[in-house]
């Protein structure tokens, strides 16, 4: 038999089909198989994507090395789904087909030094312990160890090991009967309370064996006292595999009964009958904030389950993955699995694993969870379908909305997309028939949505000296506090100042490897990019011209965090954004210490926008709402009213009232006069005039083609030679432009140059794509790097 394997290397040469011949102790070897196989004098991993009786190669193959798993990692569904992506987003597909697996499954590759001959091996230097060659820096021993090689004394042996670890715990089991043990308790003396105590324990809970190592321990059954009791025979020990649960804390619990009204129920019952009718057809879920779009999903769920198939559900951040997975936790308990980048790597493993294992029915997680190795899957959602991060930014560029409509067509199942702002292209296709479109226009708890109010900056008076906090924005967020009310405040906008400015010369101080200027974050004593994460000391005087006369401008959540603890002497404040939530678990902790009541402020980034419930919050202000209205990008006033509809349905969920509070220097966009009055449907048709007038999605398909190199003109020279290309194989209608710098133009040390291809319909384009792809790799050497991404998010 022959395997058809794609091996561990991104590259144009090796992006496809190596055959293998299957030896017969490996006869186990399937589809979605990981493999080790020889290639060259190297040994990679790669992956089975085929097995066949026949070749068409005329030489001797050469034989699998090795299966590392002993079920196939991937099923056949993703196998395909592999080669349907590869195509699709210009991706190589080993890297699709990693990106499927958790990150531990990827190999680790490393090179020994191996002695040949019999005077080599008595060399001191391999009595030593095994020499890996690419961690050798010192200029001597690399002389030595190329000597070596070229007087054939010894070889590089390339090693294939598998990173991905299970975990084991020790297990306690009874080993007599429950009379000896009776027998043993009143012949062991009185003063040996503990084993006293553990043999009571295996006489009155029995039922509660086997019990875990750290269960024993927990106790106060000392390890000492377990070896002890295990030579005397009263106790088995056992090593047994246990999954590592990152829902521990979360018990599952009867749902509440709550009554769907009407809207609700009719969205239910024809997400059902596609259920039932195992139809693959996507329905796009509009409702207002707070109109139980989660009930919905949940009732869902539990139809699918009840159909003897699976759920598949997605959400945009990992902030809204806590208050999202225990809802689906408490109502279906260990059934469910969660998927997510904040999890510790081995959890994410295990959790994987069961899956894999068919142990886990649910599934909820953020973007990558979109591959879980589900199978039999009755029903997908994607709540707050309209986020960007659906989107992978880098290779490879996929849009888990994309993968779910080919998953749910594979498995015959409807795909549910949520929002209370859909995107424009989702909105689209539901206008256009190819959604089916439910709306939800109600609160499911008939409470009104929240008073929205806009406060002109050009106009307002400010609280503090620091211009961020208007008088009216400060005497609302006191009301809230003296009346043990809870307050959100946004301020898309991270650190404690945007950049420093030289009064006397105008020196801004910027990042040496990008075109942008340093951030402020006072906590950490830094200024840092952003981008590429660069870092230096704050000065104290100008880099330039020396003087003292330096100012820091701009505003961040650090700054407002210092400004509202001088305004409100003992506030509890909560700041959530990328610097406080790298540690693991940060995000859900802060959002259940608010849950608690344990801040009266909760002060963070666009991560506190969506999905949150907090019914004590009764005010949001939004600090500044136009940090986003002015990017160079096409769908910068959807972004913003997203933003700003999302962040205002944080307010007044339960009995008491909301208000929300925008700040802003341009009170009459339309982005932000819309989101007050929550008025999705009149943004839907003023912002798709826009976008026709400018020839934008979604009345266009686009694909971006970067071009990046250290040196600025071989990458513009490159791009303009990709520019011609296109314009002598693409039709007259399709509209290309560019070449031009990207709105940042250099990043990591790298310029970058682009062209924005925008078409209806070009069916030459797919294959042109995938030749300047190849043709990419073969500039690389030249330093150059080619991306392509097909429908990209931004276009800065």
């Amino acid at each position: 038999m022959i395997a058809q394997v794609i091996v561990d290397i991104a590259a144009s040469q090796t992006d496809r089909v190596f055959e293998y011949h299957i030896p017969d102790d490996l006869s186990g070897v399937a589809i979605g198989s990981r493999v080790v196989v020889p290639f060259g004098k190297r040994k990679l991993q790669g992956f089975v994507v085929g097995i066949s009786k026949t070749t068409d190669y005329d030489g001797k193959l050469r034989d699998l090395l090795l299966v590392t798993d002993e079920q196939p990692p991937l099923t056949k569904e993703l196998v395909e789904l592999s080669a349907f992506l590869a195509k699709a987003i210009f991706a190589f597909r080993i890297s699709i087909l990693q990106t499927m697996l958790p990150r531990v499954m990827r190999a680790n590759y490393r090179k020994i030094l191996i002695p040949l001959t019999p005077e080599a091996k008595k060399l001191p230097y391999f009595q030593q312990t095994a020499h890996e060659v690419d961690k050798i820096t010192d200029p001597e021993e690399l002389k030595f160890v190329q000597k070596l090689l070229k007087d054939n004394q010894a070889k590089i042996e390339y090693l294939v090991e598998n990173q991905a670890k299970e975990k084991h715990e020790l297990i306690y089991l009874p080993a007599l009967a429950n009379g000896q043990y009776q027998e043993l308790y009143e012949q062991t003396r009185k003063t040996a309370t503990k084993q006293r105590a553990l043999l009571m324990d295996l006489v009155t809970a029995r039922n509660s064996y086997p019990k875990s190592g750290s269960a024993m321990h927990d106790q106060g059954f000392s390890s000492a006292l377990l070896k002890a009791a295990e030579e005397k025979g009263w106790i088995k020990c056992k090593e047994v595999e246990v999954y590592r649960d990152p829902l521990a804390d979360v018990a599952s619990k009867k749902p509440a009964e709550l009554k769907l009204n009407p809207e609700q129920a009719k969205a239910l019952a024809k997400i059902g009958q596609a259920i039932s009718d195992q139809q693959a057809h996507p329905f796009l879920l509009e409702g207002v904030t707070g109109s139980g779009k989660t009930e919905v999903y949940l009732r869902a769920i539990s139809q699918a389950l009840s159909a003897g198939r699976n759920a598949l559900m997605l959400v945009p951040e990992i902030s809204l993955t806590p208050q999202m997975v225990r809802q689906v936790r408490e109502r279906f308990g260990q059934e469910v699995a969660v998927l997510h980048s904040a999890l510790s790597d081995g959890e994410r493993y295990d959790e994987w694993r069961r899956i894999r294992r068919g142990e886990a029915r649910v599934v909820v997680g953020a973007r990558s969870a979109v591959f879980a190795p589900l199978e039999n899957i009755g029903l997908i959602i994607i709540d707050e379908e309209h986020e960007a991060s659906y989107k992978q930014e880098d290779n490879p560029r996929y849009h888990a909305r994309d993968v779910a409509l080919w998953r749910a067509k594979f498995h015959h199942c409807p795909l549910v997309l949520g929002s209370a702002t859909p995107s424009l292209a989702s909105r689209a296709r539901a206008q256009k028939g190819l959604y089916t479109l439910l709306r939800l226009t109600e609160r499911a708890n008939q409470h009104p949505l929240p008073e929205v109010k806009i406060i002109d900056l050009k106009q307002a008076a400010f609280a503090g000296g620091q211009y961020d906090l208007s008088t009216e924005l400060a005497s609302a967020i006191q009301e809230r506090l003296a009346r043990h009310e809870q307050v959100i405040l946004m301020l898309n906008r991270r650190g404690f100042a945007n950049f420093m400015l030289c009064r006397d010369c105008g020196f801004v101080l910027q990042c040496p490897n990008c075109d942008l200027s340093l951030t402020m974050h006072k906590a950490a004593g830094e200024m840092r990019c952003h981008y590429c994460g660069h870092h230096e000391p704050i000065p104290k005087r100008c880099p330039n011209c020396h003087s003292s006369q330096i100012r820091f401008m701009g505003t961040g959540t650090q700054k407002v965090e210092q400004e509202l603890t001088e305004l409100f002497p003992g506030v509890r404040i909560i700041r959530m954004d990328v610097d406080t939530t790298r540690r693991k678990g940060s995000y859900k902790r802060k959002l259940d210490a608010f849950g608690r009541k344990e801040a009266d402020i909760l002060l963070g980034t666009q991560m506190i926008a969506k999905g949150l419930d907090f019914p004590n919050v009764t005010l949001v202000g939004v600090i500044n709402a136009d940090t986003g209205l002015w990017v160079p990008d096409y769908n910068a006033s959807e972004r913003t009213f997203q933003l700003l509809t999302q962040v205002a349905g944080r307010a007044g969920r339960a009995e008491k009232k909301g208000q929300v509070l925008i700040q802003t220097y341009n009170p009459e966009h339309y982005a932000i006069r819309l989101a007050q009055t929550q008025d999705y449907e009149q943004f839907y048709r003023y912002e798709m005039r826009m976008r026709h007038a400018g020839d934008y999605p979604p009345y266009y398909y686009t694909v971006l083609i970067s071009v990046a190199a250290k040196n600025e003109t071989n990458a513009a020279r490159e791009a303009f030679k990709i520019r011609r290309q296109l314009n002598q194989q693409l039709h007259p209608e399709t509209i290309v432009l560019g070449p031009t710098p990207s709105a940042i133009s250099r990043l990591k040390n790298q310029y970058y140059y682009q062209i924005l291809v925008k078409y209806k319909k070009e069916p030459k384009l797919n294959d042109l794509l995938h030749q300047i792809q190849d043709a990419g790799q073969k500039v690389k050497k030249y330093g150059l790097t080619i991306n392509i991404d097909n429908e990209p998010e931004r276009i800065m």
